[in-house]
């Protein structure tokens, strides 16, 4: 019986997922939010980090996330990447409404279908570029040879040539931060979050980071939502949104800067 049920859910799930679009989604937009909040309860008071977002972003555009410390965006990017719940409202990454969606449909949406760069890279150490690039690979269940595969042509991509058994702890900022890009696209995700991609590197490695995102977007339609601080890196993208207090108060299309 249990055996049964177990094989029932798994249906379920399954069709779930495909009727939602997980698998190859028409939705017109990558990401939609609809009233979310989240709320951090600190003792007796109340934090709201996110306070009522709406927000859509299409497939193919480049949209970066400005505010003044503690206006709530990488929480909000989080919420985007599937990484936190909101306490409230609504959150469609591909027109998959994932508040439906359990934990191992939210482990396989965010392998399958999302890429995350984070500021403090998230680098093992003591492992090796090559170790730390297939972890994600190895939960999608790529072969040896197809991960050795991706990860050369990758760490060609960003500049990294010969630098696949090199251990991130002897590199620079922006190897590692090079890196941590190359890992985020091991799965060939349709959304690419980057929280200050540039935060921790000079100008100029920020600049060569600006223009890859650039051309990945241009290039392959890949979806990319950045948050920084800086306006310089904000211009690069198609369209600025602005939050304060967990909240959007304006948005400004730039048109972007081509690589």
């Amino acid at each position: 019986m249990v055996c049964v049920f177990k094989a029932a859910k798994a249906f379920h799930a399954a069709s779930f997922l495909h009727s939602e679009g997980f698998g190859s989604s028409s939705a017109e937009y990558a990401i939609e939010t609809h009233n979310v909040t989240k709320k951090y309860y600190l003792g007796p008071n109340v934090v709201p980090a996110v306070n009522g977002i709406n927000l859509k972003v299409r497939k193919g555009e480049f949209v970066s996330i400005m505010g003044p410390s503690g206006s709530g965006k990488s929480t909000l990017l989080n919420l985007l990447g599937a990484l936190d719940k909101p306490s409230s409202g609504q959150i469609l990454i591909g027109g998959v409404d994932i508040s439906r969606l359990d934990e191992n449909e939210l482990a396989k949406l965010r392998n399958e279908k999302v890429g995350f760069v984070f500021q403090a890279y998230n680098l093992i150490a003591r492992s090796s570029v090559l170790r730390n690039m297939e972890l994600p690979a190895l939960v999608r269940g790529y072969s040896k040879e197809e991960r050795l595969r991706r990860a050369e042509e990758l760490l060609a991509i960003v500049g990294l040539n010969g630098k696949m058994y090199r251990k991130p702890k002897t590199m620079s900022g922006g190897e590692q931060q090079r890196v941590a890009i190359a890992r985020a696209l091991m799965n060939d995700p349709e959304i690419l979050l980057a929280d200050e991609p540039t935060g921790n590197v000079d100008s100029k490695t920020g600049e060569v980071i600006m223009n890859f995102l650039r051309k990945l977007n241009t290039q392959k339609g890949t979806t990319i939502v950045v948050v920084t601080h800086d306006p310089e890196v904000a211009k690069r993208t198609d369209r600025i949104i602005y939050i304060r207090d967990g909240k959007i108060f304006k948005e400004e299309k730039t048109g972007g800067v081509s690589a």
